[in-house]
């Protein structure tokens, strides 16, 4: 459980429940500031430091305290009537503070009382403290006050260790439930640690909820049961926003009739939940129950203590059945998942069982050398040895022996931790290859554009071609700088690992960084660079391109090596004197071979082409 934490919109609690006194109005819905004149904020104002001073104090002297809150205004006159309060005393709108101390304190209640009594009487004398236990709570639910309890369960906590929180939820919960569909409610218990003293900060607030199925005439019992069952579940989250606290309220639902049924064949959850459970809600069928339990005429049926007897006979061949399922499918499924997850990293395909302990053995083993055979032989052993023979019929549950499912149990974390190192090599060597790509894809493209091979004359040519020129800007010579210098860096590490024999040879953090760095700016640098050799391209094809114009054709003509024809989109060109089919890749070809060479006019084509078209104007 945890304590109850003020939402943002709650400046402080006390503040809130001093408005909530003082204004007559809710602890949850309090009044609008600009609504409230300046006597009555300062009355407030006195009243929150009064209620703050009242709790330090009764926690210095009472520090085993499980909780503080004060009952709602609109639940004062049924507490007041409860405990006796007079006439005179309720008509001075007194203020009800409720503490709740452990049960190992009640021999002291006595005390705890008169000393509570005295620090609100020297604070303010309209504080009227109830000091209980638990135990006093759950005889108001096992007395049917109902209504008592519900008052004392909605206090607005100051103060809480988590009993009182857990208290308020179930009965927000229990008071939503029962608004909606009252009338199939027979009973809403709570029940579990909580009303054993047993309770932990993470406890679950276990709740039983008893549906009257009697009576049900337009759907079957169970459709009633779903039906139900959804809407309870989903006033959860409600109830835990309204009370503040986030207690995980745990409700559990049961028609009657099955109810029953279960009692007679004396199940053990519901002889717990009659034992332990305190009702928030009855109609008269959960006491006389717990009753019947107490006096010892619940008993279980004969046949259901055959049933309970029996299932001890069964317990060998549970044993063997859960020893046999642990050592095939969980083991199996343990160390193959994450091997195909490991292969498809490395980029490979996952296939069946045996191709998936052949790859693995092949690749990680005697390819790469990342992995040692021990692991394979314990894949082989828990994959085939053991899952495959099970699905084969070859062993049987009964064949294997817990000292057999504790060694493949160790044998699987062992591998399991060996994949994980496993993971940081292939990563590590995507990572190299892709550096060592990424370097020879850029500086192969420069390389060839400027006709420059090392990589110092490159970065040289490339300042002063391109960069100083205006070409491209500052920025891509620094990036080239820094992809050659992540693939020097990590080739340095690729070999210093292999002197080394280190097994985590995964990069570094800042070397991982400059690959991803890297693969970006080889990225903006090669887009720079493909745009900028299609641009010389179109400048080289626009000098050696003419077009020829007659009175009925036109036609594109490129004085190259040979003399080209592009006309309706076919290609020709011109060999011995007449016009042949020519292919792109030729085309192409010539032009790049003709880039940095003047275009020249070839007139005895022109004379050709004049016999084969007549007369035509040539236009640059």
């Amino acid at each position: 459980m945890t304590n109850h934490k003020p939402s943002s919109q709650e400046k402080s609690v006390e503040q809130n429940l001093a408005k909530d006194y003082i204004a007559k109005g809710r602890p949850d819905s309090p009044p609008i500031a600009s609504q409230i004149d300046a006597a009555l904020k300062k009355k407030m104002n006195k009243t929150q430091k009064e209620i703050e001073k009242f709790k330090t104090k009764f926690l210095e002297k009472n520090k085993k305290t499980q909780a503080i809150g004060i009952i709602p205004q609109q639940a004062a006159k049924k507490i007041e009537e409860e405990y006796e309060i007079s006439e005179e005393d309720s008509k001075r709108e007194l203020i009800h503070i409720l503490t709740i101390v452990p049960e190992s304190q009640y021999k002291k209640i006595g005390q705890i009382k008169l000393d509570a009594i005295q620090i609100a009487k020297q604070i303010n004398d309209k504080f009227w403290i109830h000091v209980i236990t638990p135990i006093d709570f759950w005889n108001l639910g096992l007395d049917s006050k109902f209504e008592i309890m519900e008052a004392l369960a909605m206090s607005y906590p100051i103060y809480d260790k988590g009993f009182l929180g857990s208290i308020r939820v179930a009965q927000i919960h229990k008071s939503l439930v029962l608004k909606k569909f009252e009338k199939y409610v027979t009973s809403y218990v709570i029940g579990g640690s909580l009303t054993r003293g047993e309770t932990i900060k993470t406890s679950d607030i276990d709740v039983f909820i008893v549906i009257d199925d009697t009576d049900v005439k337009r759907m079957s019992r169970m459709e009633l049961k779903e039906k139900l069952r959804g809407i309870i579940y989903s006033y959860i989250q409600e109830a835990e926003a309204i009370s503040g606290v986030k207690n995980k309220l745990s409700p559990q639902i049961y028609l009657m009739t099955e109810f029953w049924e279960a009692v007679k064949d004396a199940h053990p959850v519901m002889f717990s939940f009659i034992r332990d459970g305190i009702p928030l809600y009855d109609r008269g069928a959960f006491l006389p129950w717990k009753s019947l339990l107490r006096m010892g005429k619940i008993k279980p049926s004969p046949e259901a203590i055959d049933m309970f007897m029996s299932s001890g006979d069964k317990i060998k061949e549970i044993i063997n059945k859960k020893l046999f399922d642990i050592a095939t499918f969980d083991l199996f499924w343990g160390v193959s998942t994450p091997t195909q997850g490991l292969l498809m990293l490395y980029g490979q395909a996952p296939g069946n069982v045996y191709d998936t302990v052949k790859a693995f053995k092949e690749t990680f083993v005697n390819k790469e050398k990342l992995v040692e055979k021990k692991y394979a032989d314990i894949l082989e052993n828990i994959a085939i040895k053991h899952f495959k023979a099970m699905e084969h019929g070859k062993i049987k549950p009964g064949d294997i022996k817990g000292e057999q499912v504790d060694k493949l149990t160790k044998d699987a974390q062992d591998y399991i931790a060996r994949l994980k190192e496993l993971r940081e090599q292939i990563e590590k060597r995507i990572q190299e290859k892709s550096i060592e790509q990424i370097y020879s894809d850029v500086f192969g493209m420069i390389g060839s554009l400027l006709k420059k091979k090392s990589e110092a004359t490159i970065l040289k040519e490339f300042d002063n071609q391109m960069i100083k020129e205006g070409k491209f800007p500052p920025r891509f010579l620094t990036n080239l700088k820094l992809i050659a210098k992540t693939k020097r860096d990590i080739t340095k590490t690729k070999s210093e690992t292999k002197n080394t024999k280190k097994k985590k040879d995964n990069l570094t953090f800042k070397q991982s960084r400059n690959v991803d760095l890297a693969r970006k700016y080889a990225a903006e640098i090669t887009t720079a660079l493909i745009e900028y050799t299609q641009r010389h391209e179109l400048s080289y094809l626009e000098k050696s391109r003419f077009r020829i114009k007659a009175h009925d054709m036109q036609a594109e003509i490129f004085f190259l090596k040979d003399t080209f024809i592009v006309q309706n989109q076919q290609i020709q060109k011109i060999s011995k004197d007449k016009l042949v089919k020519a292919t792109p890749k030729e085309l192409q070809e010539q032009i790049t071979a003709q880039k940095d060479k003047e275009t020249k006019i070839d007139y005895k084509s022109l004379a050709i082409l004049n016999k084969v078209f007549g007369e035509f104007d040539l236009i640059y």
